[in-house]
């Protein structure tokens, strides 16, 4: 997923793929106690196809954030809903959470989509947050509460 190019501009992610370094990174995952890296396995195949996160915990205000990222091919098949419903569970239901919060770019209605089904509502606008291929792009910074959770368990009701 580091080396599609759609993907890079989705997540912002500027950096060079560099294989050692990721692994590197990757098999530090477990080690930190202040963030949970999940891969996304789908049932069908085995295969890995993506990862969801809860990071930038902030154990006195009961917080963090989430961040998911699929491979090229994975999104339109429910699984970044799936995944995304269950680890926000996760953090709630045995973190303990309170908030979980995101940043989505406005290039992404796709993301924005998948996060308001599970149930994050938008907060405001972090104006010219990202600087891509010279142009400046707006996030829309997201959250969910544990009493929201707890109300809908990640299907808010359709607005009518």
């Amino acid at each position: 997923m580091f080396r599609d190019e759609e993907t890079s501009r989705l997540t912002g992610y500027h950096a060079a793929y560099d294989e050692a370094g990721l692994r590197a990174w990757y098999s530090s995952r477990g080690a930190q106690d202040d963030r949970l890296d999940l891969a996304i396995v789908e049932r069908a195949t085995g295969q890995v196809v993506g990862e969801a996160v809860l990071n930038e915990w902030d154990p006195g205000n009961e917080s963090c954030s989430f961040r998911i990222c699929s491979v090229p091919g994975a999104p339109g098949r429910g699984l970044g809903t799936e995944a995304t419903r269950l680890i926000v569970g996760y953090g709630f239901e045995t973190l303990g959470l309170h908030r979980i919060s995101l940043e989505v770019y406005a290039f992404n209605p796709r993301a924005r989509r998948v996060y308001e089904k599970a149930g994050f509502v938008p907060e405001g606008v972090l104006r010219g947050a990202l600087l891509w291929e010279g142009e400046q792009v707006d996030a829309v910074v997201m959250s969910i509460l544990a009493p929201e959770w707890s109300r809908h368990r990640g299907r808010p009701e359709p607005e009518l």
